[in-house]
């Protein structure tokens, strides 16, 4: 993998002559600009003299690391892989969720390359608006927005659940329990979100290894009093289990079934990218997080249900508890059967935080969203106040209000603005050489990631079209944001009659020379061959 930025040719010089100035308070930016919000911030994409001055760079590249990893390690892994091994079998739940790990990774590169080239706030929301239409930008990042109003509070309410496996207390103290500490991670320094994501992305990754390895003692036998379990479950009932039609096609369906839903394990590791403007070295921070991060998120999830499919057979009736508590792991009820009490508890009090991480992430994801709209002036300019301290705290107060709500969404914007990136080097005789980042395979990884997510995306609810199945709530939920985003899109496109850029209009010598501007002022950390044994987690 390339981590190289290639020479600059006379054109990047000359833009980066005329483009840019001087400024002793802010550094290098556009020379065209000037102090404060203006036009010049909503034309030019890159990392604008607004978001640079009032946003603060508190996040290093460790804390990109873990917020990928805490935001996809929960209660997917958790409690959800049981009801895929139910689902489809281990061998089809396995298959499942290295699928989708293949797609997340596709993903994750596309973001990388051109999130290293545009580290801007909003990520991919903002790179659409830049490098394909303001329109898409405009309806990727108030369906963005829409969504975390919506799923914030759904996490919130997990949290309330799980709370009622210790304790029959009144829920609503939980919720406003949680409410306020989520709102203060969120108006608090970027570096205390990142902390607390940090430790609990350990902690996570903690658990999840202590399972796995607790996991394969119970199944060789290794707990006194408890036979050793072995392979037979993948024997008997066997390795798929046939969903919604029989033979081949009802085993491969519940393949498919579990593919989208582990889509939603994966989502989160995606926003370690939405605070560009808030990292430091983001060019190199974040490709550096995008391609470690995937890695360990596969790792995690393969052992972890290669794991499960050897402690609880598919037909397992316990696997049907519907408390959405520890009770429903897996590894609580293999625990459990080898008599090992404490696990239970530990296990939930893991996933609460998972659910509170679920929200901070939420939360940071759609206000910084949000404020990359106001800078587009496509949200109201008043969501561009921050604190003294670089929090942009009137978009955090507009999320307040919508706590008590719950949706999800997933959008495929980060590939789309890849393919036009790449496409208008390619029109403009810019070599791929020039990235700050860049893989020779992504092109191609990319096209099959984007056609997995579409396809994914338009087959999730398949299951209300097959016979005896249909439910309105399940069709809504599955297919509502398709129609959000269109009616946002072209309402959006109507009423400021935009286009969609031209792949030679893209001004990327601009971006380029920029990159090429700002400084690497932090150099490589050089760890210590005793630090490594740890740091690999998240370096």
């Amino acid at each position: 993998m390339s981590n190289t930025r290639g020479p600059k040719s006379a054109a990047f010089h000359d833009v980066a002559a005329s483009t840019y100035a001087e400024s002793p308070e802010y550094g290098t930016f556009p020379a065209s600009r000037h102090d404060g919000f203006n036009d010049s911030d909503v034309n030019n994409d890159l990392v604008t003299v607004t978001e640079d001055r009032d946003l603060k760079r508190g996040l290093a590249q460790r804390h990109l690391s873990m917020l990928g990893i805490a935001g996809a390690i929960g209660t997917g892994l958790f409690l959800g892989l049981g009801s895929a091994v139910q689902t489809a079998g281990p061998l089809g739940a396995l298959l499942g969720y290295f699928t989708v790990g293949l797609v997340v990774c596709a993903v994750q590169f596309a973001l990388g390359e051109v999130s290293a080239l545009l580290p801007v706030t909003g990520s991919f929301v903002r790179h659409a608006e830049f490098l394909v239409d303001p329109a898409l930008g405009f309806a990727v990042g108030w369906n963005l927005v829409y969504g975390n109003l919506l799923s914030i509070p759904s996490e919130i309410t997990a949290i309330c659940v799980l709370f009622q496996f210790w304790t029959d207390l009144n829920p609503s103290v939980f919720i406003i329990i949680f409410i306020v500490l989520t709102v203060f991670v969120g108006i608090a320094f970027i570096r205390v979100y990142g902390e607390i994501e940090f430790i609990f992305a350990i902690l996570k990754i903690l658990l999840v290894v202590f399972l796995i390895i607790l996991g394969l003692v119970i199944d060789l036998g290794g707990i006194p009093g408890t036979p050793a379990i072995g392979g037979k479950f993948w024997r008997d009932p066997g390795p798929f289990v046939e969903h919604v039609a029989t033979g081949h096609w009802g085993e491969f369906l519940g393949y498919w079934s579990v593919m989208t839903g582990a889509v939603f394990s994966f989502a989160g590791v995606e926003s370690l990218a939405m605070a560009a403007a808030e990292t430091k070295n983001p060019r190199r921070a974040i490709p550096a997080a995008c391609k470690r991060v995937f890695f360990r998120i596969v790792i995690f999830y393969v052992l972890a249900i290669v794991v499960v499919g050897l402690l609880v057979a598919s037909n397992d009736e316990r696997l049907n508890d519907s408390s959405s508590t520890a009770a429903q792991s897996p590894f609580v009820i293999a625990a459990s059967a080898a008599g090992i009490p404490a696990i239970p508890s530990v296990v939930n009090a893991i996933v609460i935080t998972s659910a509170w991480s679920a929200s901070n992430q939420g939360l940071l994801a759609g206000t910084r969203t949000l404020y990359g709209l106001a800078l587009k002036k496509q949200a109201p300019s008043v969501f561009l106040r921050t604190t003294s301290w670089g929090v942009p705290y009137v978009c955090v107060l507009f999320f307040v209000p919508f706590m008590f709500l719950s949706f999800l969404t997933l959008s495929n914007a980060a590939l789309t603005v890849f393919f036009w990136l790449r496409s208008a080097m390619t029109r403009q005789g810019i070599p791929k050489e020039s990235l700050p980042w860049h893989n020779s395979w992504t092109l191609y990884s990319s096209y099959a990631g984007l056609f997995m997510c579409l396809l994914i995306l338009l087959t999730g609810g398949y299951e209300v079209f097959t016979t005896g199945n249909w439910d309105a709530q399940s069709f809504v939920s599955s297919y509502l944001d398709i129609p959000l985003v269109l009616a946002a899109y072209l309402i959006w496109k109507l009423l400021k009659k935009t286009k969609i850029v031209s792949l030679s209009d893209i001004p990327l010598e601009e971006a380029f020379a920029q990159a090429a501007e700002v400084p690497d002022d932090e150099p490589p950390f050089k760890k210590s061959s005793k630090a490594h044994w740890i740091s690999w987690i998240w370096d």
